[in-house]
């Protein structure tokens, strides 16, 4: 009996003390690990051999800590604030224009200026050559430091030694600093009679405000259906999807439900809609992602919109600000969101993508089946999939090579040295002529023209002399090399047209600023095309 006693004494024992031990052990470990790293960063301090760069490795540290849990929990030190004020706003104070630095030991070129920026209305034009930052030279400064120079405070001045490209006199212009934004409605417009068109490439602070005024004006304008175009945006503020879904849903409607540690927070639209009948294209790609998918997502799932494209990139997760000592900022994933019809769109595996960053196939068996409000299947588990899909153009590799070492933006700077003016924008077309003169500017580049074939053949090459076959395969791998082969010449001939395409945007933002580079590229955009010949409406279980 005494011993049964106790035996139940040290059970009873141990339970209890198992209990607290199990529920604290995560902070316990979290102790352990602070304790750990304090002691082994004051080790190295005093007996590493040589100094120690407690800045890099510290943050190495934190950014790899942080990348074991997500690609959207990161760490913002106090010096790259900025950065956050442009991810949150799209602000920043400057001048207002875009730079080009092609030489270390040379001058900055003014590239683009922006539309009634401070740049522009102080006559600063593409070509014109910054030599000196308020007293100091731009050579042997990269071009991200010049563009540090010239930002600053709103209201203050920074003054330019500045060679002109028409004169070529040197002068000295002052420039009053301003609070620059870049808007998220980069283009709106009526693409026919009946179809309004506007482009968002963001989520940031009163987009949807924007996206309310654009609406209501092409409505002016006779717009019947509107084309919203999502592609490559990548989202941004999530009250912003919920403003935006809101032009178009009645008053009351849910937009996203987010749950995460705090609970779960239902977000609905309480402005009255601009039109909730208009029919609605929204366009989306494999960039397209968070708050775009939320938009396309909840539009979807009301039956309200056509979603045309490919499948979206497929993130379902909210990111939260939070203050750290010393002005830092975590940027942590604190929730996972939910489409009215209650998909989360976040990709099953986000560590494991196709190369351009878009889930890859993903069978129904590990995926959910969801209802419309019309009784329409949707699946979750990665993406929004379109109603229609359409193929993205897909350019070859000679073309991302010249966009890749500077080609078409030197060439450009030389076009508009070449010409004070160009046509009326409607008019303005690159001409055959003006194509033979890219091509003899082009050749004398040094750049990799290879084709995309060609490149798969050097590595399949590479791999056959590595596992020793290559000797007894070179009649045929050299008759296949023969055959890929292609001149840089030929390369650039059989990509005139996407090339032709480039020059004329670059071309046109020069001389018109970015809106005109927007509609150019609108004239070769074939999934633009396919997107307005497609139904403006959702056909339905409950209206077949």
């Amino acid at each position: 009996m005494n011993m049964k006693i106790r035996f139940v004494i040290a059970f009873a024992a141990a339970v209890s003390l198992s209990v607290p031990l199990s529920s604290q052990s995560q902070s316990f470990r979290l102790g352990k690990w602070t304790e750990i790293q304090n002691a082994l960063i004051k080790e190295l301090n005093a007996s590493y051999v040589d100094s120690l760069p407690i800045d890099r490795i510290e943050r190495a540290g934190v950014d790899a800590m942080l990348e074991s849990l997500d690609p959207y929990t990161v760490y913002i030190p106090e010096e790259e604030n900025d950065d956050m004020q442009m991810m949150l706003a799209k602000t920043y104070g400057g001048i207002g224009a875009i730079i080009y630095k092609p030489d270390l030991a040379g001058n900055v070129i003014i590239n683009e200026p922006y539309e009634n920026s401070p740049a522009a209305r102080a006559s600063l034009q593409c070509g014109d050559e910054i030599l000196e930052i308020d007293g100091s030279t731009t050579h042997g400064l990269t071009s991200k430091e010049c563009s540090e120079r010239m930002k600053g405070k709103p209201g203050t001045d920074v003054v330019f030694k500045v060679k002109k490209l028409r004169s070529g006199d040197t002068v000295e212009i002052s420039v009053t600093r301003e609070r620059i934004h870049l808007p998220d409605i980069e283009y709106a417009a009526m693409v026919d009679d009946t179809t309004g068109y506007i482009l968002q490439s963001g989520f940031t602070e009163n987009v949807s405000k924007d996206l309310r005024e654009a609406v209501i004006d092409l409505k002016s304008k006779g717009m019947k259906r509107l084309i919203l175009d999502l592609r490559d945006n990548g989202g941004g503020l999530l009250n912003e999807a919920v403003g935006i879904v809101s032009l178009f849903v009645p008053r009351g409607s849910v937009v996203v439900t987010s749950r995460g540690k705090d609970g779960e927070s239902v977000m609905k639209t309480v402005n009255e809609p601009v039109d909730t009948e208009l029919p609605l294209i929204v366009m989306v790609n494999s960039s397209t992602a968070s708050s775009s998918e939320i938009v396309s997502g909840a539009l979807q799932d009301y039956d309200r919109a056509v979603i045309v494209g490919k499948r979206t990139y497929g993130k379902g997760l909210v990111q939260g600000m939070r203050p750290l000592p010393y002005n830092g900022v975590l940027k942590v994933t604190t929730a996972k969101y939910y489409t009215p019809s209650g998909r989360c769109v976040q990709a099953i595996d986000y560590a494991h993508r196709n190369e351009d960053g878009s889930v890859g196939h993903i069978p129904d068996t590990l995926t959910h089946e969801f209802r419309t409000v019309g009784g329409r299947i949707v699946r979750d588990g990665g993406g929004i999939t379109p109603d229609i899909e359409i193929k993205s153009h897909r350019y070859s590799r000679i073309v991302y090579a010249l966009v890749g070492y500077g080609i078409i933006e030197q060439y450009t700077l030389k076009f508009v040295a070449g010409h004070a003016t160009i046509p009326a924008l409607d008019d303005f077309h690159f001409s055959d002529a003006d194509f033979e003169d890219f091509i003899a500017f082009a050749k004398e580049k040094d750049f990799d023209s290879r084709s995309g074939a060609r490149t798969f053949f050097d590595e399949m090459k590479q791999e056959l002399e590595e596992d020793g076959f290559a000797e007894s395969m070179k009649a045929q791998l050299d008759a296949l090399k023969e055959a890929l082969d292609m001149d840089k010449e030929q390369m650039l001939r059989l990509n005139k047209r996407d090339i032709i395409s480039l020059l004329e945007e670059e071309i046109a933002v020069r001389y018109y600023f970015q809106k005109a580079g927007i509609k150019v590229r609108l004239r070769y955009d074939d999934a633009l095309r396919e997107a307005m010949g497609c139904r403006s409406t959702v056909q339905t279980d409950r209206q077949l």
